[in-house]
């Protein structure tokens, strides 16, 4: 007697259906990543490419140290809080008509500190605020 056993099929597996589901996967995650740096920003403020200052009658120029000290219109003021700039202000721009008040900070002073001037000039009822920079041309090294 000859038993003759039927072989079964080999199992074929498709892998077309396989791989476009990889490529669908891809692309899903393709898009749906999102891409970032996370560097340190490297800030060296002051520096812009100005014009000379000039004197004008109707400006005040409030100076900020490195250290947080302010003087308005050159002469210092004791006080380092917004209460006593805004008093500070207030002198000196109480005869002046619609004064520009402008900033000048040093590069390494606090953004607290700038922050202080332009409350103050808020108090003040003073909208007029710009910043002075030097050249960078004229950056030394």
């Amino acid at each position: 007697m000859k038993f003759h056993r039927e072989k079964s099929p080999e199992p074929e597996i498709n892998l077309i259906p396989f791989i476009d589901i990889l490529l669908v996967a891809v692309i899903f995650l393709m898009l749906s990543t999102t891409y970032s740096k996370f560097t340190e920003m490297q800030l060296n403020l002051p520096v812009a490419d100005a014009a000379a200052q000039q004197e004008r009658p109707h400006e005040v120029i409030v100076a900020i140290s490195r250290a947080g000290q302010f003087s308005v219109n050159k002469r210092e003021v004791q006080s380092r809080d917004v209460q006593g700039l805004s008093q500070a202000l207030a002198q000196v721009t109480q005869s002046i008509d619609n004064p520009m008040i402008i900033i000048s900070a040093d590069a390494n002073a606090s953004h607290q500190s700038v922050m202080m001037v332009m409350e103050a000039a808020r108090r003040n009822g003073r909208n007029q605020l710009t910043f002075a920079a030097q050249s960078s041309t004229s950056k030394a090294d």
